[in-house]
């Protein structure tokens, strides 16, 4: 049994993975091993000859905050959790709706144990998904996943079930938008606001939907608001990040200086100028990276991003004298990079940007807020921040597969992507992998020419198609 991917546990709804009896294992497992640790924790040692002391200090019951974004099936998700989690005697703290970056924030401020996030990201209404952060806000590494996925498979557990007052309590606080919310604004400076400024913002009727207009309202900007009527059903429904064309439009249409589009959790964003022109994750990564330099706050003058990451882009900022490291696929990786490493501005061509000095994860509202602050700063449009910030053409194909075979054990398939690279040479590059959220073949090939690199691109992805479609 395989349930976590390359960003937590997510599937259909009510199918495997989720459904709520996993729903239900996963609570009781993360609570379980959670139990496990604050038990090595609370062991001391005794100096030889004397007998333990019985302590009147009562034992801290564990505590897990549960958040979700606006999906129908949130519902059945989160009371699966909450019961599994209380089964196993640690207690839940449910939040409602916020924004992915928003429950890793509280969790660390209400000095939980862990957060769990019910979304699945961009993924339509029928997907859910399921987030684990630890105490310190961070997603979990890949060792306590493991953990946690052998137990939801095994008895042990049945082995140590609490009973009469070991059993958890559930309790629900409905004030959190307010704090996420204060701290939020507490990260733009305070020597500046967003008095004139005319936003066009799209929440795709996710997770943001309530707290980000109310951050840039109350910073001073006038909010043209979007995708912010959520139904269960409507989340990503051509809105959001990934339709950025949408806020675009309404950019120019409403003379707005910037268009935000928020993805369904609110941990990333795409935006567009006052010409309606998209501006991506590299393009934000790029013009922070160039504003922070210049103030001397990018650590070793180094940013973090992914295999996607334009080739343009590492090479503009090569010419300012910054350093790009790739990690491997997926806003995790970037943390866990930027971490072992001690950079601070990393991200993905996705829109999930982090800034390591105010969140443990992407966060779209913060991105956001950055550029607004670069804009602020130099008195410049986000026109003209981001002509700094030169890309290749690149060409995108994702291919529906029914099975992930190592795709260089695929003859055709490899015989195409090194044809590709060949033809590329040194001015080109292409890379091939299998997504870690979807049954999809993800092909991006990049160049100087963009319609030969839209042609090569095409033909990787119909032999991948003609192989495991």
């Amino acid at each position: 049994m395989k349930l976590f991917g390359t960003d937590g546990v997510r599937g259909l709804a009510n199918e495997f993975p989720m459904t709520g009896e996993i729903a239900m294992a996963i609570g009781r497992a993360v609570a379980y091993v959670l139990r496990s640790n604050t038990r090595a924790v609370l062991k001391t040692s005794v100096p030889v000859g004397l007998k333990p002391l019985e302590s009147s200090r009562p034992v801290r019951r564990a505590k897990i905050v549960v958040g979700k974004d606006t999906r129908l099936s949130g519902y059945m998700i989160e009371q699966a959790l909450a019961s599994g989690i209380c089964s196993m005697g640690a207690d839940v703290i449910l939040i409602g709706p916020l924004p992915t970056p928003g429950v890793a924030f509280v969790t660390q401020s209400m000095r939980a144990d862990a957060g769990i996030m019910i979304s699945a990201s961009h993924n339509a209404y029928h997907d859910n998904g399921i987030k684990i952060f630890s105490a310190d806000g961070y997603k979990l590494p890949d060792e306590v996943e493991e953990e946690i996925e052998k137990l939801v498979s095994s008895a042990e557990m049945d082995r140590d079930r609490p009973t009469a007052d070991l059993v958890g309590k559930a309790f629900r606080i409905d004030d959190v938008h307010g704090r996420y919310l204060v701290f939020l604004k507490s990260l733009f400076p305070k020597d500046l606001d967003l008095l004139g400024i005319r936003i066009a913002l799209d929440c795709a009727n996710g997770a943001a939907y309530k707290v980000a207009p109310f951050v840039f309202e109350e910073l001073g900007a006038d909010v043209i608001k979007k995708g912010v009527s959520p139904n269960g059903l409507n989340i990503n429904d051509k809105c959001g990040a990934l339709y950025p064309e949408n806020i675009a439009g309404a950019t120019v249409e409403y003379r707005a200086d910037i268009g935000i589009s928020l993805d369904g959790d609110g941990d990333r964003c795409i935006l567009s100028d006052e010409n309606g022109e998209i501006v991506d994750g590299d393009q934000i990564i790029g013009l922070c990276a160039l504003q922070m330099a210049q103030e001397k706050t990018l650590l070793k003058n180094t940013v973090v991003t992914t295999p996607m990451s334009n080739m343009g882009l590492e090479l503009t900022l090569k010419e300012k004298g910054i350093s790009m490291v790739r990690s491997q696929v997926g806003d995790r990786y970037v943390v866990d990079t930027m971490r072992k490493n001690g950079y601070n501005l990393g991200g993905e061509q996705s829109g999930h940007v982090v800034f390591l000095d105010q969140s443990t994860t992407g966060d779209g509202i913060v991105a956001a807020l950055k550029v607004l602050e670069a804009m602020r700063r130099t008195g410049k449009p986000l026109s003209q921040l981001k002509k700094a910030i030169k890309l290749f053409p690149q060409a995108r194909e994702d291919v529906r597969v029914s099975r992930k075979e190592p795709l260089d054990q695929i003859s055709t398939v490899a015989q195409a992507i090194s044809g590709a690279q060949n033809t590329l040479k040194d001015k080109g590059r292409v890379f091939v992998r299998y997504s870690g959220t979807e049954p999809l073949a993800r092909v991006l090939v990049e160049g100087e020419d963009s319609q030969q690199i839209h042609l090569l691109a095409r033909n990787i992805a119909s032999n991948i198609q003609r192989a495991l479609g």
